[in-house]
């Protein structure tokens, strides 16, 4: 699983709101509500997104991965 925690961390420290993600950068609500639920979003969608933040930050700055369980007890 991908988790998007860490955006709203990242987007908060650096005084961006979800207001102006969606008002001022294009980004839909419903794309919002996906990464909030950590749902499945485009690499379009990670890619304005890290625009947005700007150079130095990359997608380990927006998301983390977590093993899914399943995979995991079959190994």
């Amino acid at each position: 699983m991908i988790k998007f925690d860490k955006l709203f961390t990242t987007l908060k420290e650096n005084g961006i709101s979800q207001y102006k993600l969606y008002a001022y950068h294009g980004i839909s609500r419903s794309q919002i509500q996906r990464l909030k639920n950590n749902q499945s979003v485009t690499t379009h969608t990670l890619n304005v997104l890290l625009n947005i933040l700007g150079e130095g930050f990359t997608l380990n700055d927006i998301s983390e991965f977590i093993p899914d369980k399943k995979q995991e007890d079959e190994k």
